[in-house]
């Protein structure tokens, strides 16, 4: 028998797991993981089909090809005022899962510590502590989600290597501001202290709001990896396809470990998404097709007794449900997929000492026959 030390000794199945298994055994409508049940632009698939037949089924360059990271190159300078060189700045990775894993692995060592807000994405910690980094979790604000930036000055330390933003935020729905981007700039300025931003939902961003990259600030942008996802942005989230883009000397490193974590991604789905980028309206149009998803889900509730704050990003909108139930916020999940078949993700394992504020999370990246099913369910309470 061989004695075993876990490295995420705390670390068990993760409640997408749980979730996901449990709608299934009851075949429930899964609003839960954060995947559309639709399609993608058949021109999308067409462009990658083509790329397969004519051959581009070898490696990639480590880097991702050229003609894609201008793409990127151009996309991020148009719309938030920052260059990025693509032979030096800009990586294609599986994933920004697969991005955000590597730029942790990259920078942080033993007893560094991280900032990381909560409620936060999954994948955040089990890479930390991988590194034998320390995480420093920051309780967005109950009600608004809002950061305590007085918090966050305090939370800095001489240990402090690094803090992970996520905007549009997984899983409430919020945005950071412009303010709030100022806020942390200021709060880093003469420090070396690295950002990751994961800004995954950059084009899912509602009423008339601006997603405020970290590349639109000039001292932010020197210290940030900001890692992105085709995945999300495509509806393909199965192609698990991304990029990350930082400034020269930060992307050196991150490609040192990149090289020897994946190697290179997908080089049809590269090709056709260089031709697919040309075409800017491929992704400016998506606030307007989410929004009005995300619009016809609240109207069809609206007179249920689930409170809700209209996301303002993502594909994701909270509904508090304090009105209906006392219940825990994991034991009424799961109720509602045993007795409604309706699935969502509870909200109190993201948060710092799994702090239960009845909430749940729901994806409205679905048809609208979904929808119309998920509604008629929620209307019964």
């Amino acid at each position: 028998m061989i004695d075993l030390v876990s490295k995420l000794p705390h670390v068990g199945t993760t409640i997408f797991t749980i979730i996901g298994k449990l709608a299934m055994e009851h075949d429930a409508i899964n609003l839960s993981q954060g995947f559309p049940n639709f399609g993608t632009d058949p021109e999308l698939l067409r462009l990658v089909q083509e790329a397969i037949a004519s051959g581009h089924n070898q490696y990639a360059p480590m880097q991702g090809i050229y003609s894609l990271r201008e793409r990127i190159a151009e996309k991020i300078d148009t719309l938030y005022e920052h260059y990025y060189h693509p032979e030096s700045e800009i990586t294609i990775t599986a994933s920004a899962t697969q991005g955000i894993f590597t730029a942790i692995s990259a920078f942080v060592n033993a007893h560094d510590e991280v900032i990381v807000f909560k409620p936060a994405y999954d994948c955040y910690e089990p890479a930390i502590e991988l590194c034998g980094g320390v995480v420093k979790p920051l309780q967005l604000k109950h009600g608004t989600f809002e950061v305590d930036w007085a918090e966050f000055k305090k939370a800095i330390t001489t240990k402090t290597r690094m803090v992970i933003i996520n905007t549009p935020h997984n899983p409430t729905g919020t945005i950071l501001s412009e303010k709030d981007m100022l806020q942390l700039q200021v709060h880093l300025k003469d420090t070396d202290i690295i950002v990751v931003s994961d800004e995954v939902y950059e084009h899912l961003v509602f009423d008339g709001a601006s997603h405020q990259s970290a590349a639109k600030f000039e001292d932010l942008a020197s210290r940030s990896i900001l890692c992105a996802s085709f995945g999300k942005t495509f509806h393909v989230t199965g192609w698990k396809m991304g990029y990350c883009a930082a400034p020269k000397a930060l992307m050196r490193e991150f490609r040192k470990v990149h090289q020897y974590v994946v190697f290179c991604v997908n080089h049809p789905i590269q090709r056709g998404l260089a031709q697919y980028l040309k075409t800017p309206e491929n992704y400016l149009g998506l606030n307007n097709f989410y929004q009005q998803k995300r619009d016809y889900f609240l109207r069809g509730i609206q007179s249920s007794r689930f409170k809700f704050k209209p996301a303002l990003g993502t594909y994701f909108q909270l509904l508090d449900y304090s009105k209906i139930t006392d219940e825990k916020d994991i034991d009424f999940s799961k109720r509602l997929i045993q007795e409604h078949r309706i699935a969502s993700i509870p909200i109190s394992v993201f948060n710092v000492n799994n702090e239960d504020y009845r909430q749940l999370r729901f994806c409205f990246a679905k048809t609208t026959e979904t929808l119309d099913k998920a509604i008629e369910i929620l209307n019964r309470f």
